[in-house]
C-alpha cells in the first residue's frame, strides 16, 4: 500500500506544481510575443530618416549593345539569364565609394538570334558611366545591356531656380527610364523641361508624408508634376518598369512619360501603377515644399480640381559627381 502524504510532502508537491505552471506560462507568453506580436510601426525608421531601402532589381535594356573595355569576356563567361549577368557586374562594384571594376554589362539572351553566343555575359568598364558608349540599338540587336553605378555616381541634379534637387537614380530597377535621363543629362539645356503643377500636403499629410487618419486624400494631392520632354528631341514612350508603392520623394512617370511627378507624401492608396525611376534625397525635400507653396490657379482635369503654377519652374539636369 502506498504511503499517505503527510503535510510536508504535500507542501513540496504544491511548490513543484506552482513552479511548473509558472514555467509553462512564461514559455507560452514568449511564444506568443515572438510569433504573433509585430513591432509597432511607429518605431520603424521612416523614409525621411533613412530613405527608401535598396531595391532588389537587376535589369537591363533589351535590344541595346553597350561598347567599352571588356573586363570579362563573354565567350568564356556563359550564364543563364541577364539578371545573373547584372549581378556578376554588381559584385565587381563593391559600393564602398571606390571605382567599379565593372560598370556595364551586355548579355545575349535570345536563343534564336544569339545562336552559339546564347548566354554570353560581357562585363565592361565604361570610361564615363553617365555617358555610356553605345554601339548599336534597335529591334534587330540581340543584346541586352545595363549599367551599374558606384556609390554616389547614381545621384544627379535636377536644377531649378529654387535650388538643386539631388535625385538618386535606379538604373538596375528602371533602366529604360535612367537611360533617357542620361540623354537629358548630356544636353546643355533641357528646353521645355519644367514643373507646371504644384499641390502641397494640405491638412491631409504630415511633414514626413504620413497620411493623417480620418482625412481625405486630396485635393490637394501632395505632389509636384511636370514634363521632361525636351523640345527638338523625339520622345519614345517608356515601358512600364519598376512600380513600387509611391513614397515621399518618389520620382515617377505619369503613364509612359514624358509627364512625371515627385510625391510630397506616401500614397499607398494609389496602389502600384507608376514607374519609379528615382528618389529625391530627403535633405532636398524642402525645395519641393517651397515650390508647392508658389502661386497657382485652379483647373479641372477629368472632373478633378488641380493646381497649376502661374509661372512654371524650368528644369535641367546636371552632374553632381565628377569623380572618375
Amino acid at each position: 500500500m502506498g504511503r499517505r502524504l503527510n503535510d510536508s510532502d504535500f507542501g513540496r508537491f504544491a511548490l513543484f506544481a506552482l513552479f511548473l505552471i509558472g514555467a509553462i506560462s512564461c514559455s507560452a507568453v514568449y511564444l506568443f510575443l515572438t510569433v504573433f506580436v509585430r513591432p509597432d510601426s511607429e518605431s520603424l525608421p521612416s523614409v525621411e530618416d533613412e530613405g527608401p531601402k535598396e531595391e532588389q532589381c537587376c535589369r537591363g535594356v533589351e535590344h541595346l549593345e553597350l561598347w567599352g573595355d571588356a573586363v570579362k569576356w563573354g565567350s568564356q563567361f556563359v550564364l543563364n539569364s541577364s539578371e545573373e549577368c547584372c549581378m556578376a557586374c554588381k559584385r565587381m562594384c563593391n559600393g564602398d565609394g571606390g571605382p567599379c571594376l565593372c560598370n556595364s554589362w551586355v548579355y545575349c539572351g535570345d536563343r534564336e538570334a544569339c545562336g552559339s553566343r546564347f548566354g554570353e555575359c560581357w562585363l565592361k568598364k565604361q570610361q564615363d558611366a553617365l555617358n555610356p558608349d553605345r554601339r548599336d540599338s534597335g529591334d534587330l540587336v540581340m543584346w541586352t545591356s545595363g549599367l551599374v553605378f558606384r556609390k554616389g555616381e547614381e545621384i544627379v541634379g535636377m536644377e531649378t531656380d529654387h535650388g538643386i534637387l539631388r535625385v538618386k537614380l535606379l538604373p538596375e530597377c528602371a533602366p529604360n527610364s535612367v537611360f533617357y535621363i542620361l540623354e537629358l543629362l548630356a544636353l546643355p539645356h533641357c528646353v521645355g523641361c519644367q514643373i507646371h503643377r504644384a499641390e502641397n500636403r494640405g491638412n491631409f499629410w504630415d511633414s514626413k508624408g504620413n497620411h493623417i487618419k480620418r482625412t481625405s486624400y486630396g485635393p490637394p494631392f501632395a505632389l509636384i508634376q511636370g514634363t521632361l520632354g525636351s523640345h527638338g528631341s523625339i520622345f519614345k514612350d517608356i515601358p512600364k518598369e519598376h512600380c513600387p508603392t509611391i513614397r515621399r520623394g518618389s520620382v515617377a512617370w505619369v503613364g509612359s512619360g514624358p509627364e512625371f511627378f515627385i510625391s510630397l507624401a506616401d500614397h499607398k492608396e494609389w496602389k502600384n501603377p507608376y514607374t519609379v525611376f528615382g528618389y529625391v534625397l530627403s535633405e532636398d525635400m524642402e525645395i519641393l515644399e517651397k515650390i508647392s507653396q508658389l502661386s497657382t490657379k485652379s483647373e479641372i482635369w477629368n472632373s478633378i480640381k488641380i493646381s497649376i503654377l502661374e509661372n512654371p519652374v524650368s528644369l535641367r539636369f546636371r552632374r553632381m559627381n565628377t569623380k572618375s
